[in-house]
């Protein structure tokens, strides 16, 4: 089954999505199940990754929520608060749903290396590790230091590296003569030692100029990916719809394609398998055009 193993649902409101700023004018609105499964299934991929995109515990519950009456949702990145006292309680009553980890927008803290470093935010990952959950990681090139300390102390179930810790690709087309490109990956190949981390192709094009960005500009950040991870610890994912503000699901999708085909790569993994066996998905039981079929009957009767 091919897999998307990154993209986000909402219903927008303003005070929820403060990251969207009025240069993102695109995503000001809602986004569900039904507006992705076009360009998905246009791009061959059958099911998703439903990945927070709120710090807040209703967050879970409502990507949950779709994930129960939409079948190509496989898996849920949920959000829980890890310093919380209750930790293990408020995580262990997902554990019959499709929930198959946990994410903080950790880029977003006044300090995202302070935090990475909490002792309590520690704790509470070890915590989720030990109860079988993945911990996705999202933050930028200026916190890999950090980043591979962190992943270093959590080491008793995956992490999952979003959107390779994010490069400073804008204004820096030509990575061969980049300071910035030459930085991120003295950083970003240590976080290869770690074998309980994995790493998602995705969110590379809205780290470009919006404008911009052509498919060759970015294929060496791919290269540096596949050199420090290797194909079996790499995961597509399309960020979408995050991803509109710089091109659409097609031009993602074709991006990681064309560049996986050139390289020889095992796309089955890259595109699936990977994220199936890292996460721990579980396919539906149906093949998904059953489901489809099923609901179109529904809608008729």
């Amino acid at each position: 089954m091919r897999i998307d193993a990154h993209q986000h649902f909402w219903r927008y409101q303003a005070s929820d999505f403060a990251w969207i700023d009025d240069a993102m004018g695109e995503l000001q609105r809602d986004f569900l199940p039904e507006d992705l499964a076009v360009n998905r299934r246009a791009c061959g991929i059958a099911a998703s990754v439903a990945v927070q995109a709120r710090p807040v515990p209703a967050e879970t519950d409502f990507l949950l929520d779709l994930a129960e009456h939409d079948p190509s949702i496989v898996g849920v990145v949920g959000w829980v608060d890890l310093e919380a006292d209750d930790l293990d309680a408020q995580s262990s009553r997902w554990h019959a749903s499709r929930l198959c980890g946990f994410r903080h927008l950790i880029q977003d803290e006044a300090d995202p290396g302070d935090y990475l470093r909490r002792a309590g935010v520690q704790r509470g990952v070890r915590q989720l590790q030990r109860a079988g959950w993945c911990y996705d990681v999202l933050v930028t090139a200026a916190h890999l230091t950090a980043t591979y300390d962190f992943c270093r102390a959590c080491d008793d179930h995956t992490l999952i590296l979003d959107h390779l810790g994010k490069p400073e690709v804008r204004g820096h087309l030509d990575a061969d003569r980049s300071a910035a490109f030459t930085a991120w990956r003295g950083e970003f190949t240590r976080l290869g030692e770690l074998p309980h981390l994995v790493c998602k192709l995705s969110g590379l094009i809205t780290e470009a100029d919006w404008q911009r960005w052509r498919p060759e500009d970015l294929w060496p950040y791919l290269d540096v990916a596949l050199a420090t991870f290797g194909e079996q610890r790499l995961l597509f994912g399309s960020d979408w719809p995050v991803c509109l503000v710089a091109g659409d699901y097609r031009d993602v999708f074709a991006l990681i394609d064309d560049w996986a085909s050139a390289r020889g790569l095992d796309r089955d993994a890259l595109f699936g398998g990977n994220a199936q066996r890292w996460y721990g998905l579980t396919p539906p039981a149906l093949p998904l055009d059953t489901y489809a079929d099923s609901r179109h009957q529904e809608r008729r009767s």
